[in-house]
């Protein structure tokens, strides 16, 4: 399994930056695609960004042109540098670790433990 551990995140003025990072430990890293995700209170959880194992990128629409994940296999670290922050983009954020599997349960997640980001207009 992995573990990861998010630092980052906290009080943002709309149009300022932030950093979130997430360090994996305990098991292989460059198998898994990362992503980042968040909760909005009253919301579902959403896929922020996603990077693959392999490297490749995508992102929810209302980020694109603003966030981008980066991935470090050395490091076993990723990622999600947000600009031009909104006040919208307040929610709690998740880095998580997926592998796909050719058993049940088909796929495995990984969790980490949630920094809250908070945009103020």
């Amino acid at each position: 399994q992995v573990q990861l551990v998010q630092s980052g995140g906290g009080l943002v003025q709309a149009g300022g930056s932030l950093r979130l990072s997430c360090a994996a430990s305990g098991s292989v890293f460059f198998v898994y695609d990362m992503g980042w995700y968040r909760q909005a209170p009253g919301k579902q959880r959403e896929l922020v960004a996603v990077i693959t194992s392999s490297g490749s990128t995508n992102y929810q629409d209302s980020v694109k042109g603003r966030f981008a994940i980066s991935r470090d296999n050395a490091k076993k670290t990723v990622d999600l540098q947000m600009n031009s922050l909104k006040p919208e983009d307040t929610a709690v954020y998740y880095c998580n670790a997926r592998r796909l599997t050719l058993s049940s349960p088909g796929e495995m997640n990984y969790w980490g433990q949630g920094t809250q980001v908070t945009v103020s207009s």
